[in-house]
């Protein structure tokens, strides 16, 4: 039996419509398998792996980065990042990818992969319909930093799969290996998970046919189990790759704009005066004795810290947003520094009130501070259209917002997936009488005109409390 294994091909449930189970789900469940390692690698995406980072860190498990894209006229292949290089070039990809196409959706093709892309590793994700020539393509371009991912799901033609991906490795020069296709962590989520192929398709479970996956295999498998499926190199090289993969999210820092910052200045030297500026047009009639203590202590601890380019970089929206006379302010605890006043960023007077510059900004915290700062509704966009035409539009973007299952969206959903009439479907969703926090309650089922004991019904309660959240 192979000691451990690591999971190189794992779909989350940020894999929108597609994973089943929540990443730190996937994180425990691998960890109760004594996995090795973990790759989440969420179709054209990073999203769920910070829910996955912060899970992994109470365990043994190593969680290694990645994304899964179908190219648009090529194979479908998995990029694993190495190094926090490797990383910043998959999200420049992802990136990429997401320009090319409409929104919720991308688009990548072989030509944005000419070059290859370094500090990655890459699995190429082989169909029956898989062409030579594809092969041909991903041994040019990832020669020494690909692999044959083999994933064997207890299909009808297993063996001969696996025979058939052993004679191409063999005829392209690339090594095989063991992943999953995981879209869940547990078996059982496999009704959840045809539930999502209904909704994505916009058609009832019962009517998907082939499109659904044909068995429950696309979970997180005990290593013994895996160990009778696969031949043992092809375990093994699981960990081979996941050695490789040493980044963490950890790593990451803040890297904010240098153009602010004037020829013959440093970042700390131009803040200084412009606080200073700013403190003597805050108080033209001198400025009090205790502001400018304040104001050094604030700025002698940005500078420790080295945030002095976070301060530039939103004085620098605000000032182009007040000389367009778009309304603007500063709030939160913001409000507490004496600097982001005379920068005129708040409009809170230190030299009025006792502020504490501890809530705002601490060494302890170790953390960069968090400024907000509201825009006047109608001229917003000016301020954003600003932004991209300052940095170009290939290093400034929005901010996601994740929107989540809550009960009446999942109930309608999982009720149009399983069948249900618009009528039973609207019936349901319109009487939350009956909705106990997550949970349906049975006298609340009959109320609305439902047998509480009808098998269907039963699992529209159980597949409802699992998709909230999603």
């Amino acid at each position: 039996m192979v000691p451990t294994y690591a999971e190189l091909h794992c779909l989350s449930n940020f894999s929108f419509l597609r994973g089943a189970s929540h990443p730190d789900e996937l994180i425990a469940r691998a960890a109760a398998l004594n996995y090795r390692a973990l790759a989440i690698t969420d179709e054209c995406s990073v999203s769920g792996v910070v829910r996955a980072h912060e899970a992994a860190r109470d365990t043994p498990i190593k969680l290694i980065i990645g994304s899964e894209f179908q190219l648009a006229d090529g194979p479908k292949i998995v990029l694993l990042a190495t190094t926090l290089s490797g990383y910043s070039n998959l999200s420049e990809l992802i990136t990429t990818a997401r320009r090319a196409a409409k929104k919720g959706s991308y688009c990548l093709l072989k030509a944005d992969l000419a070059n290859g892309i370094d500090n990655c590793l890459a699995l190429f994700v082989p169909t029956h319909e898989s062409k030579q020539e594809e092969l041909q393509w991903f041994h040019e371009i990832f020669s020494v930093t690909g692999w044959l991912a083999v994933e064997l799901l207890r299909g009808p033609d297993d063996t001969a799969q696996l025979e058939n991906l052993r004679q191409l490795s063999k005829r392209f020069g690339i090594p095989l290996v063991a992943t999953g296709d995981v879209h869940m962590h547990v078996r059982r989520r496999k009704p959840l998970q045809d539930v999502e192929t209904a909704i994505r398709l916009g058609m009832p479970v019962a009517q998907l046919g082939r499109a659904l996956y044909p068995n429950s295999e696309r979970h997180l498998r005990a290593i013994g189990r895996l160990a009778k499926l696969y031949p043992p190199e092809l375990l093994l090289e699981t960990l081979v790759i996941a050695e490789r993969c040493n980044f963490s999210l950890d790593e990451l820092r803040y890297e904010y704009p240098e153009e602010l910052v004037p020829v013959g200045e440093t970042a700390i030297t131009h803040l200084r005066k412009l606080s200073e500026a700013g403190a003597e047009q805050r108080y033209p009639q001198g400025i009090p004795e205790s502001v400018t203590s304040l104001v050094n202590r604030e700025l002698n601890l940005i500078e420790e810290l080295g945030y002095e380019p976070y301060f530039l970089t939103v004085h620098d929206i605000v000032r182009f947003a007040r000389s367009k006379n778009i309304l603007c302010q500063g709030r939160g605890s913001a409000a507490n520094s004496a600097v982001c006043y005379c920068l005129g960023i708040t409009e809170v007077d230190p030299g009025r009130m006792q502020v504490l510059f501890e809530r705002f900004i601490s060494k302890e915290r170790n953390e960069p501070p968090d400024i907000d700062v509201d825009f006047e509704h109608q001229r917003r966009e000016e301020v954003m259209q600003y932004i991209y035409q300052k940095y170009g539009r290939d290093r400034a973007a929005l901010t996601a917002t994740l929107i989540t299952y809550r009960p009446r969206s999942a109930l309608r959903d999982v009720g149009k997936a399983l069948g249900l009439t618009l009528d039973q479907v609207d019936r349901l969703a319109k009487s939350m009488a009956w909705w106990d926090g997550k949970r349906v309650k049975a006298e609340h089922l009959r109320e609305a005109g439902f047998d509480p004991d009808n098998p269907v019904i039963q699992q529209l309660a159980e597949l409802t409390h699992e998709l909230i959240g999603f």
